[in-house]
């Protein structure tokens, strides 16, 4: 009888186990979990944002009146369809009717008139200081009129459209994207859910938990382990680490990634010593050894997915060439070299890969050059905030599909020329590319900054880097950008 009872209890027991099991699989076969490498420590209001990190992220969560699509094309989003007057001053909106926000609330045309005023009132966005009036002209229309016309104005208006009445954007972000925010642990975690109520193709998952994992190896066995489905951002050597229970997508991550040179400290005040650093790094090398080869090569502030803007011209302005960079440097009076310090974030591996193969290349030139790991936080205040370094390598995207996202930095009154470039011929060129109402004349202009860049080596610029994604098998969906987002409303498991 005794064993009977024991054999019931453990038919029971594996019975409560199995169901436990199942259960357990079927919640996670609609759930991602997906690993990255900086908590989004920004301010979550979609205007407010600045780092790069979080706005790839939140591209989930908030739409404008229109998107980009993975062409590089605007398509409409929370408006139905709009018109541009010929003059190029008048935008007439019609705002897609049956959208809700994540609230509940539906979206109005008098969201559309706050979200936008609200943005050039508190300077918030510099496209929109050329914004005259923003008038709702009936409850699904809406009139932007512009002071003057300008070529780049349709990309500004992927700008987030918020609800007027909210008040808690910063911490409880509300937007009209595929995916809801539900929670945020620092350092630990980003909670997604999907959207049921959105107005357009409903995400292929219910949840993502965006997973914080600083250290690259940590992260490698997360991936390895099951407890992470997805991670971008990888290099060549960690997805061969990871066997064949994952798949690589790989594009490049649209960033113009260099060593990036404060001009305003010794000896990178001399543009002998910045010319000598351009032949003394090897890109290819870099390219070739750190990521498998995979990545696109550059010479200036722009990448190739910039087609219209990019000149593959200056990407061998600079050919590596040890001897001139050795030449170059005993002109400006370092003939024995020099020290220097190289600042990195610690969560990015892929520019630590990048840095230790620029400390090798400097040593063969007589530099002796040091690589500092800084947390993330640490480089956003002391680097980018506080322009307290000599050289960090890092990567700077677009955010917008604009030239003037990635050139306006290095305008010598710009708050983010955090290099301390200061060049009266660059910022006469800009000047002049805000004026013209050409495109084709704005083109050039944007081109011949490029050049000005190359020709001071304002930066050493390598690459746009590969951006290799580890999908574990089972899960599809992976889709690319012209700009740097992460677009999870397309993940999902295969059937």
């Amino acid at each position: 009888m005794k064993k009977q009872m024991i054999a019931l209890c453990l038919a029971i027991l594996l019975s409560v186990l199995a169901l436990a099991a199942c259960s357990a699989q079927e919640e996670k076969a609609d759930e991602i979990v997906f690993g990255i490498a900086q908590d989004l420590d920004d301010d979550l209001d979609p205007h407010k944002m600045i780092s790069a990190g979080t706005k790839e992220i939140m591209f989930n969560v908030f739409e404008g009146l229109l998107k980009p699509t993975t062409e590089g094309e605007l398509a409409p989003a929370l408006c139905e369809s709009y018109e541009i007057s010929a003059d190029r001053l008048s935008y007439t909106f019609k705002i897609r009717q049956g959208v809700k926000f994540h609230n509940g609330s539906p979206l109005t045309a008098d969201d559309v008139v706050y979200s936008l005023l609200r943005l050039r009132d508190e300077g918030l966005n510099a496209g929109f200081a050329i914004v005259a009036s923003v008038e709702k002209t009936d409850e699904s229309t809406v009139v932007i009129k512009l002071s003057e016309p300008s070529v780049e104005f349709p990309t500004y208006l992927t700008a987030a459209i918020i609800p007027a009445d909210y008040k808690e954007q910063s911490s409880k972000p509300v937007g009209t994207g595929p995916f809801k925010f539900i929670s945020r642990e620092a350092q630990e975690n980003i909670v997604l859910e999907r959207f049921d109520d959105y107005w357009g193709e409903k995400a292929g998952v219910q949840k993502v938990t965006l997973k914080i994992i600083e250290n690259a190896d940590s992260l490698i066995l997360s991936l390895q382990s099951g407890a992470v489905d997805v991670a971008s951002h990888l290099t060549a050597a960690q997805i061969a680490q990871l066997g064949d229970g994952f798949t690589a997508e790989t594009d490049t991550m649209k960033l113009v990634q260099a060593l990036y040179l404060n001009n305003a400290v010794k000896p990178f005040d001399d543009i002998r010593v910045r010319q000598a650093l351009c032949y003394a790094i090897d890109k290819y090398e870099i390219i070739n050894t750190v990521f498998g080869g995979y990545g696109s090569p550059i010479g200036s502030s722009m990448y190739p997915a910039f087609s219209k803007y990019f000149l593959p011209e200056l990407t061998d302005y600079y050919t590596h060439d040890a001897q001139k960079a050795k030449a170059l440097l005993s002109e400006a009076g370092y003939p024995d070299g020099f020290s220097m310090t190289i600042t990195v974030p610690s969560n990015y591996q892929p520019h630590i890969d990048t840095a230790t193969v620029i400390v090798k290349q400097l040593k063969e030139v007589g530099i002796n050059a040091e690589l500092r790991l800084v947390e993330w936080a640490s480089w956003l205040e002391d680097v980018y905030g506080n322009r307290d370094f000599e050289s960090t390598v890092v990567g700077f995207d677009a955010s917008q599909m604009t030239a003037r996202a990635l050139l306006e930095r290095f305008t010598s009154t710009h708050k983010r020329d955090f290099i301390n470039y200061s060049s009266e011929t660059y910022d006469e060129l800009f000047a002049r590319a805000m004026v013209t109402y050409d495109d084709l004349e704005q083109t050039e202009i944007y081109k011949a900054m490029e050049r000005e860049l190359t020709e001071n080596a304002a930066n050493v610029y390598i690459q746009d880097i590969a951006d290799m994604v580890a999908v574990r098998k089972g899960i599809s969906g992976v889709r690319f950008y012209p700009i740097d987002v992460i677009d999870l409303s397309g993940l999902h498991f295969e059937s």
